[in-house]
Parts: structure tokens; C-alpha cells; sequence
């Protein structure tokens, strides 16, 4: 005889509870509480003078349907005439108990059933939810709270509701999914049997509404500008590129709203910003991913010293809102050394070609585009090898010389600044210095947080850097910034002085959490993008075709 998977049996009670004219995926339910309101709420009432809470035989007897609340079953058990389950929500988890001679199935059109018929066979209500109803239904319910004598706060439910079917078992809830791959894959398994997790994604959520609250008593205005356009620019990425059916032409994937937010402030918007997911086409590890998050904002009349303030107001900004952050963090580098990043405010302030410079001896800002070859022996020669160096310019060496002898010392919170000129094509000139740009970047253990410019509006020297860029594309440096024509065209029309800043959202909620224990940067995202899992037919298992 074939035994059924549990699958299989969940799908066969879901036609017979058709046959008995519930239908198992409801319209709507009338919520009117949170688990966790619940609690809390009856919890203070029970630790006042007077109880709340009648006897057990009182509730039995009087029909008070006070309670109206739904979520996952989580756990059931039936003893005789009394059954017991676990309702989850987002908020929380509490008992049920059903009753056998006071248990009604609420139907479609709302009336309550104590007697269920399919042709000839009746069932009771009580008795539906014993065979029918599965832990990982979603189940609402109705009547008032009482103590258990174990004092256990539960839910007596008279009246019950079958919302949504789960044909899928998800496992046992004590041993939740095995893997973090898996995790992963399945985030939404993830957060229902590990609470942490769910309320890590919650927490980011009010993470992000924080900061768009400070951005609102700034007096900016967020914009949403375009993901799909004609060229990559933006920032020195390798990028992804897609095809426009309709256009029969190529296009990227975003690599930054830059230049679409910087145009907006040709067009009279003076302090913008954009929470915007972005894409680069580059490797994956703990601390990268190809699509992130990025807040993004530029604003007139002001430089890039302003943001370094502006981004220190915005941080104890965060830690006042969010008490569940603390500004003392243990953050693990990539040694699995544990630091202590200290986030009170002033930060240090750490000069790029100087510290560079004191790291391997070779001075950075003396090396224009045109010196690459010298620049390459001169890494070479220090003895900073890196695979594809041969193919690279001078920006994207530079950078990675950085990268390999300055970046991973420096625990910060530390603002970086004084940049050569080649690195940033889109950054301003200092006026002090025609070799350094005004560029500020956020370092916290080592991870580049924050990004800061003095902008450059000058579209003739816009027009010279891109051209400029445009030599290391030739020579298939992926990463190096590309043009944009239609930028400098808008440019040329009058953009006003200002500083913009970006802020990786995924990489700095990462760090805040990590609290001592190495954290994937996946690990605080939604729903991270993964290989396909490879899925073989029964013909390829056994080698035919």
C-alpha cells in the first residue's frame, strides 16, 4: 500500500473541507488585536489590585466574544474534549484552547456552524479542527482570555476561522530548517521559526524610516529616479547590462542614482535624496552583494565638510530613535579579530595619499591617468601583486592598493579624505590642492560606509574626466567610470554648487547588529539573491537522455 507524504494528505483534507463548504482560503478577517497587545495589556491588568479574568466555568457559560485575533497555528493537541494550540503572530505567540461542547466553525458568510455536513456523514466544529485543521493554518479566533492554573495566558476560543490552508509542511518547530543556505532561500521559513530574524528585518524597517525622518527635519525631499538608462556612470563598477526589447538597444542596470539626482538639482530641487536599490556586476562575500541599498542625497550651496557634520548629527540621530542599537559595538574583520568601534561623535579624520603613502611608500597623488605603466611597476615593485593588474588604470589601482594596505587597518568610525584627483571624475578639485579632490568616505572596521563629495558642476572638466575614463574602458578595465553625455548636456545648463553623499544601508545595518559575531551582509537582507538550486530529472539521474 502507497503512503501518501504529508503533502499529499494536506491536499486531500483541503477537498474535503470544500466538500463541506468551508472554503479553505478566506476573503478577509476581522483582526482587531496583536498577540503581543494581548499580552501586554492583560498582564498589567492581572498585576493590578483586581483581576481581570473570570472563572474557567464562567467562560464557559457566558458567550463574551471579546477577542478578535488571528495568525499561524504553531503547535495542536487534543485531550478528549479539551484541544490546545499555539497561535503565532507578527508580534508574538499564545495559547488556544477549544472546548468540545462549545467550539463553532465560522463559514464564509459568516455564520457559525456547530455541525458540519458532507452528504451523509455530520462532524462537529471541535471535531473539524481535530482532523482537518494542520499546524501552519492560519486560524482566526474569537472569544475572551483567562489564565490556565499553570498561569499560562490563553485565548478560549468559542468560534474559529479557517483562513489559509498550508499544503506544504514546514517542519518540526523545535529543530526549525537546517542550513543557512537554506535560511537564505527561504526567508520567510527563516523568520517564522527563528523570532530573531524576524525581528532583525523589522528592525531594519524602522532603521530606514528613522533615517528618512531625519532627512524630512533636514527639509529633503525624496525622488525616485530611473534604475534602468543609456549608460553605467555613477561610479567605478563593472555594471549589469540588459536589453530594451521595445528600444532594440542595450541598457544598464543603475550603478548609482548620481547623475539622475544631481540633474534634479539643475532643475531648482536643492536638497534631495533617494533610497534606491542599485547593482554592480562584481564578486559576492560577506560584506558584498550585487544588489544593495543605497541612500543616496545631494545638496546645494553646501561641501563635503558639511556632510561629515551632517552625517554625525545623523547618527546620534539613529541611536536616540532606535534604543535597540548601541553606539559601542564588537565588530569581527576579516581575521576574526574582534574590534571595539566606538560610534560617540567626533570621528577621526584620516588623510588617503599620507596614510597610503606611509603603508607602501608610493605617493598616490603624483600619478595621473597617464602614468599607469609607472604606477603598475611601482605597486609591482612594492610587492602588491593582484590578479588582472596588467588590464587596470590608474584609478582602479590605486584603489586597490588601498584596499590591500590602508583600508583593512583602520577600525573607525573614521572619515577618510583628501582623495587624488584621478580616483573621482566626478568629484571637485580642491581649491588648495589641484592634485587632491574634496572627497570624504566613512570607514567602520575596515568597510567603506559612507561617501562624501564637494561636487563638480563644471561641465567643460566633467566633459575632460569622462574623456579621460574613456581610455581605461578602451583598454577593458570593467570597473572604470563610464560616460554620460546627456549628464554633461544638463550640466552645461547651470548646476549649483553642493556636496552628496552616499550610505550603504545593508553593509552599516550589518556592522550595527553584529555585536561581536561575524555577520553576512545577507544575513540582513530580505530576500538575498541566490544560485537557482540545481534540480535533476529521474532520465538525468540515471544518465539518459
Amino acid at each position: 500500500m502507497m503512503t501518501l507524504s504529508e503533502r499529499e494528505v494536506r491536499m486531500s483534507k483541503r477537498e474535503q473541507i470544500k466538500n463541506f463548504g468551508i472554503f479553505p482560503y478566506a476573503q478577509k478577517f476581522d483582526k482587531k488585536t496583536q498577540i503581543w497587545a494581548l499580552i501586554e495589556k492583560y498582564w498589567a491588568e492581572l498585576t493590578s489590585d483586581s483581576s481581570p479574568f473570570r472563572d474557567i466555568d464562567q467562560i464557559i457559560s457566558l458567550s463574551d466574544k471579546s477577542i478578535f485575533t488571528a495568525g499561524r497555528l504553531m503547535l495542536f493537541r487534543s485531550h478528549g474534549k479539551l484541544s490546545f494550540g499555539k497561535l503565532m503572530d507578527e508580534t508574538g505567540e499564545i495559547q488556544l484552547m477549544f472546548h468540545r461542547d462549545n467550539c463553532g466553525i465560522i463559514s464564509a458568510d459568516e455564520i457559525v456552524l456547530k455541525n458540519l455536513w458532507e452528504w451523509e456523514q455530520e462532524i462537529s466544529a471541535y471535531k473539524f479542527i481535530e482532523k482537518f485543521v494542520d499546524v501552519w493554518d492560519f486560524l482566526g479566533v474569537k472569544w475572551e482570555l483567562f489564565y490556565t492554573h499553570k498561569w499560562e495566558l490563553t485565548i478560549f476560543v468559542e468560534e474559529f476561522k479557517l483562513l489559509s490552508k498550508a499544503i506544504q509542511p514546514l517542519g518540526d518547530k523545535f529543530h526549525g530548517i537546517a542550513g543557512q543556505e537554506t535560511a537564505y532561500r527561504q526567508r520567510y521559513l527563516d523568520m517564522i521559526f527563528n523570532r530573531p530574524v524576524l525581528e532583525r528585518m523589522k528592525l531594519r524597517s524602522k532603521f530606514l524610516k528613522v533615517i528618512r525622518d531625519f532627512y524630512d527635519q533636514k527639509w529633503f525631499i525624496e525622488l525616485e529616479t530611473p534604475v534602468l538608462g543609456n549608460s553605467a556612470s555613477g561610479a567605478a563598477a563593472a555594471p549589469f547590462v540588459t536589453h530594451h526589447n521595445d528600444f532594440d538597444l542595450d541598457m544598464y542596470l543603475r550603478i548609482s542614482p548620481e547623475t539622475s539626482l544631481k540633474k534634479a538639482t539643475v532643475g531648482m530641487l536643492e536638497k534631495v535624496f533617494e533610497v534606491a536599490k542599485d547593482f554592480r556586476n562584481e564578486g559576492s562575500d560577506p560584506s558584498h552583494i550585487q544588489e544593495f541599498t543605497m541612500i543616496e542625497h545631494y545638496a546645494a550651496y553646501r561641501n563635503h565638510e558639511d556632510n561629515m557634520q551632517f552625517t554625525e548629527e545623523m547618527f546620534e540621530y539613529i541611536f536616540a530613535q532606535i534604543p535597540q542599537l548601541s553606539k559601542t559595538v564588537s565588530v569581527v574583520d576579516k581575521e576574526w579579530t574582534v574590534r571595539q568601534v566606538d560610534f560617540q561623535t567626533p570621528w577621526q579624520r584620516i588623510d588617503y595619499v599620507q596614510q597610503i603613502k606611509k603603508d607602501s611608500g608610493i605617493d598616490v597623488s603624483l600619478y595621473s591617468s597617464a602614468d599607469e605603466q609607472k604606477l603598475r611597476a611601482d605597486i609591482l615593485e612594492a610587492g602588491h601583486h593582484r590578479v588582472g593588474i596588467e588590464q587596470q588604470g590608474t584609478a582602479t589601482m590605486i584603489d586597490y592598493l588601498y584596499k590591500k594596505v590602508t583600508r583593512p587597518q583602520i577600525i573607525g568610525p573614521a572619515f577618510i579624505v583628501n582623495y587624488p584627483k584621478t580616483m573621482q571624475p566626478l568629484a571637485r578639485v580642491s581649491d588648495q590642492n589641484s592634485q587632491i579632490v574634496e572627497q570624504r568616505q566613512l570607514l567602520i572596521n575596515g568597510r567603506e560606509c559612507i561617501k562624501a563629495y564637494s561636487e563638480l558642476v563644471d561641465p567643460v572638466q566633467q566633459q575632460a574626466n569622462f574623456d579621460e575614463q574613456a581610455k581605461a574602458v578602451a583598454q577593458w578595465d570593467e570597473e572604470a567610470t563610464k560616460w554620460d553625455d546627456d549628464f554633461v548636456k544638463a550640466m552645461e545648463y547651470g548646476m549649483p554648487c553642493q556636496s552628496g553623499r552616499w550610505m550603504w544601508i545593508d553593509r552599516i545595518f550589518a556592522l550595527l547588529l553584529s555585536d561581536g559575531q561575524p555577520i553576512n551582509i545577507r544575513d540582513v537582507v530580505l530576500f538575498p539573491l541566490m544560485k537557482p538550486e540545481v534540480k535533476y530529472t529521474r532520465d538525468e539521474e540515471n544518465g539518459e537522455e
